[in-house]
């Protein structure tokens, strides 16, 4: 199987004026992306949305490259790569005008690439796999409550809990670099892998996400909104985002589709 399904959507939720979440959806590059922006004045949607043009560009670049060469193996660095461009540039943007001031931005991206799946993030969007009818979370969040659960002062479930849940250690643009967590993993047939904003997390437990997928993970379209809708029958706080990719246990990117991309931003 060399297919790559994905479905993406972002919303703003109930309770926030603006959506400050910026996600990308590139089945031809095997890369996905969700950001989640901080800042007032929309300086959060710039940089999310900064943050995701950056990194989309960059790995088109490197997989349209590396595919003309025929060269493997450079997709783990890549990826630390892209994030490390996305923080200086929205570093260096919010320097540059006194209304983006403290502007910033958690990432997790994905790329697929033939029989493995690289994963890098930076703050609290998540990374969740779906095998074999278990929920699993990939990445841990860059986060204060994390570091106490860590530590083992409280438990998974006070973490959710807690009124300090969304502070977060590591962001972008706050320092001029910083330090992703990268990693490399393999896939297998009928995996399905979670990307999200807090959004989703803070309001749905893993069981209920895990449900979702039980019921709707032949369309994953279905899944995508079924979780938004419940996120927001929940309250809605924050804004949602989520992209769901289901794979086989090999994928390779499409060389003409990468260039004609490369070509588009």
């Amino acid at each position: 199987m060399n297919e790559l399904l994905m479905a993406g959507m972002t919303d703003t939720g109930r309770v926030r004026n603006q959506n400050e979440d910026s996600i990308a959806v590139v089945p031809e590059a095997g890369l996905a992306v969700v950001a989640d922006g901080m800042g007032g004045h929309q300086a959060g949607e710039v940089a999310s949305k900064l943050a995701v043009e950056v990194i989309t560009r960059h790995m088109i670049d490197v997989l349209t490259g590396t595919a003309a060469k025929g060269e493997t193996g450079m997709e783990l660095k890549s990826v630390g790569d892209a994030i490390q461009l996305a923080n200086r540039a929205v570093y260096d943007l919010a320097r540059e005008r006194p209304e983006y001031n403290g502007m910033g931005s958690t990432v997790v991206m994905t790329v697929f690439h033939g029989d493995k799946i690289c994963v890098g993030h930076v703050g609290d969007s998540r990374l969740y796999r779906f095998r074999d009818g278990l929920l699993e979370q990939v990445t841990q969040d860059h986060s204060v409550v994390q570091e106490l659960v860590s530590r083992g002062l409280v438990t998974a479930e006070e973490a959710r809990q807690s009124v300090n849940k969304n502070l977060v250690t590591r962001a972008l643009g706050v320092d001029p670099g910083v330090t992703p967590d990268v990693s490399e993993h393999l896939l297998q047939n009928e995996d399905i892998y979670l990307l999200c904003s807090d959004g989703l997390n803070d309001v749905l437990a893993d069981g209920d996400i895990e449900m979702m997928l039980i019921e709707h993970r032949r369309q994953l379209d279905d899944a995508v909104q079924h979780m938004i809708d419940m996120a927001n029958e929940r309250g809605g706080p924050d804004n949602i985002s989520v992209i769901l990719i289901r794979t086989g246990q090999v994928f390779e990117q499409n060389r003409e589709a990468l260039e004609l991309l490369r070509n588009q931003v």
